[in-house]
């Protein structure tokens, strides 16, 4: 659960220092809040999910409610973003967004 959201995070990094290269300081901080907007509730989902498996009380309505709160989250966090940051970079925000998003497959694929 965690190394997923630790290869998320550092796939963030990755775009946001590109997009910084390729389009300055805005875009690598649109790079990393549309990295941030995955990773953020990915780990609060993991916390949620390690803190059931703990407690002996895991259930699959658990794991599908804290999907649907996981979901909620990333779509408000890239509300806000879009509301409030005004120099949003939109290309550098969807880069961080899709590599976020697809970091654990990019390290499966690396492996095999």
């Amino acid at each position: 659960m965690f190394r997923a959201v630790f290869h998320q995070s550092l796939a963030t990094l990755l775009v946001a220092g590109m997009a910084g290269i390729l389009a300055g300081w805005h875009g690598a901080v649109s790079a990393g809040l549309g990295g941030a907007a995955i990773a953020i509730p990915n780990l609060m989902f993991a916390l949620s999910l390690w803190a059931a498996a703990k407690s002996g009380r895991p259930s699959v309505a658990r794991f599908f409610v804290g999907e649907l709160i996981k979901v909620a989250a990333t779509l408000a966090l890239l509300a806000i973003v879009a509301g409030a940051y005004r120099e949003l970079n939109w290309l550098a925000l969807l880069a961080g967004l899709f590599l976020a998003l697809k970091a654990n497959l990019i390290v499966i694929l690396m492996k095999a």
